[in-house]
């Protein structure tokens, strides 16, 4: 079950959008004149007149279920569900209508109400959103819905940008994180994919603070695309390998960082600093090195050569 909530400021378009609908289905109406859709919308519009000020009276929100819960899904259970829904979230007292769709393989309904209630104050929606997720999630329980597996429900080929390379980047990474031993090999697997992998430093420092990803003109952080995408929690996948990794990284980057890193950039970075410290190590033979009494005797003939 998700609810989806949203305002405007006229009944006639909402209204003929959710009966306009082909096989749409008034399932129930409490307080509008239902003899046509122009009597629904008149009803609404009046009601309105006792508040002119509340500039979005309208309340449109769609309740979609999981495909799973359609064979218990009728009518009735879904008139029972929207009211009980509205009540939850402190819509009473006023105007509404109950439709339901079925131009999708989900069950879902669209409920549309009057923020202006039957005595002319506006129903409040404070944190909505909110109240919305929580009211959703107790239904489910209540009543013995489907709770969804998170990101593989949702339809992705419906999806547009950026929703659509983000979740891309979301299966891609989920595939490849557990067939990578490290950084390096998931930065190459996510490539041939077209996605790269960028880093986020503290300061001017090598120390690592987070993880973005990048696919064609979009990027997103890797708790952006899911909660697990942190660069702390994909570090860990990789054991002591990841950690061993990426802090050998940290500890040869000494440049100031003015932007985003990708893995092949840093170890390209770790190659050129592990030589920069190999070759200062170095010292000169013994037998090519000036003693001390060699170097007093050179002061010496230049301070004569100075006075004459």
């Amino acid at each position: 079950m998700i609810g989806k909530i949203k305002k405007g400021s006229g009944f006639k378009g909402c209204v003929n959008y959710v009966l306009g609908k082909e096989q749409a289905a008034l399932l129930h109406a409490d307080g509008v004149l239902t003899e046509s859709q122009g009597d629904i919308i008149r009803s609404f519009c009046m009601q309105t007149g006792m508040n002119p000020d509340l500039k979005k009276p309208v309340g449109h929100i769609a309740l979609s279920y999981s495909a799973v819960d359609a064979p218990k899904l009728t009518d009735e259970k879904m008139i029972q569900l929207a009211q009980e829904y509205m009540r939850e979230m402190k819509i009473t007292d006023t105007q509404y209508i109950i439709v339901r769709h079925q131009d999708r393989e989900h069950p879902h309904v669209h409920i549309v109400f009057n923020r202006i209630d039957n005595s002319g104050k506006t129903i409040s929606d404070r944190n909505d959103m909110y109240r919305n997720e929580q009211v959703c999630k107790k239904l489910k329980a209540k009543h013995g819905l489907y709770f969804a597996g998170g990101k593989e429900q949702v339809k992705q080929h419906r999806l547009k940008e950026p929703d659509k390379s983000k979740y891309e980047i979301y299966n891609a990474v989920k595939n490849e994180i557990g067939k990578s031993k490290n950084w390096q090999q998931l930065q190459e697997r996510l490539a041939e994919k077209g996605i790269t992998i960028l880093f986020k430093y503290k300061g001017q420092t090598g120390e690592i603070q987070g993880v973005s990803f990048s696919k064609g003109e979009y990027t997103f952080k890797g708790s952006e695309i899911d909660r697990n995408f942190s660069f702390s929690k994909l570090d860990k996948c990789f054991g002591n390998v990841g950690q061993t990794t990426v802090g050998s990284n940290k500890q040869t980057i000494t440049a100031p960082i003015q932007k985003s890193v990708s893995v092949s950039d840093k170890a390209d970075n770790s190659f050129i600093a592990g030589l920069g410290s190999l070759f200062s190590g170095l010292s000169a033979p013994a037998d090519e090195m000036p003693d001390d009494s060699f170097l007093r005797k050179k002061k010496k003939k230049k301070k004569k050569q100075l006075k004459l």
